[in-house]
């Protein structure tokens, strides 16, 4: 065999060589991150006559147990207005049998949301009112659900209408969740976190919880839209409180230090007779 085609068989052998050890070098290699990350689904669509409608019943008042969260370190709380609308006193629990006494409340006439003052605050959430809404995106529900602190994790599933008949008519737009998970032990009716917020996974507040569906598995929160137009009626300035991301695994501890933190708390109303 010449000389040259043996020159010309090397060439061919290393290239073949050098294709395998390449190819193998960028098979451990991690692909490029992408340009655009993917959401969990599509992004909510606007309010719409076809909506679902949630139709509560508004009897009188009556002693009961809510949930409230701090805006600011002034002592603006928001709940829902149910839980506190004609109650004669209306407290937060800050220490055990500890209440204090609210200063002011104010309600929302168009919106089940209501405004507690106390004068104080010692930590404030972090409001996440203009965030995009995505079907999908994860909540997680803090408060006193039954009396005792509780949470519930959730899916958001679409909009609806919240449709309320009895002591006061009224329509508003609301956001369903989809529970897909509870604290342990924590079985029947929520009664009692109405008023508290829902959290994003990044720690931030989207909403304010004003009804459930236990037979469906639903909660139903206040649109973003309607608690920043009442804030902003009242000319409430928020602040930004410490915040921690939430996940389906850890969202116990979570809320635990969100209620030691004192940025959700327990609201207690009373009605004389």
């Amino acid at each position: 065999m010449r000389s040259f085609d043996w020159v010309l068989y090397l060439l061919v052998f290393s290239a073949v060589v050098w294709t395998l050890f390449a190819n193998e070098h960028n098979a451990d290699a991690p692909e490029s991150p992408p340009t655009v990350l993917e959401s969990d689904g599509p992004t909510l669509p606007p309010p719409s006559i076809l909506d679902e409608q949630i139709l509560v019943q508004v009897d009188s008042p009556k002693d009961g147990i809510g949930t409230a969260f701090a805006v600011n370190n002034s002592g603006d709380w928001i709940t829902a207005r149910h839980v506190v609308e004609g109650c004669n006193s209306v407290g937060l629990l800050v220490a055990p049998d500890q209440y204090v006494p609210a200063a002011s409340v104010r309600v929302d006439p168009d919106h089940d949301l209501a405004l507690i003052s106390t004068g104080r605050s010692p930590a404030s959430v972090k409001l996440a009112l203009n965030s995009t809404l995505r079907i999908g995106d994860e909540g997680y529900h803090v408060g006193y659900p039954q009396g005792r602190p509780g949470e519930v994790a959730t899916k958001l599933l679409s909009r609806s209408k919240l449709i309320t008949r009895g002591r006061r008519d009224g329509a508003e737009p609301i956001l369903a969740w989809a529970e897909i998970g509870r604290t342990q032990g924590l079985t029947g009716t929520l009664g009692g976190i109405s008023g508290g917020p829902v959290f994003d996974k990044d720690g931030g507040v989207r909403g304010v919880i004003v009804a459930e569906s236990p037979r469906r598995g639903r909660i139903y929160t206040a649109a973003p839209s309607s608690i920043e137009a009442f804030l902003t009626s009242l000319d409430v300035s928020t602040v930004e409180g410490p915040h921690e991301a939430f996940t389906v695994n850890t969202y116990g501890p979570q809320s635990d230090n969100a209620r030691r933190r004192l940025q959700v708390v327990k609201v207690a109303c009373q009605v004389r007779p």
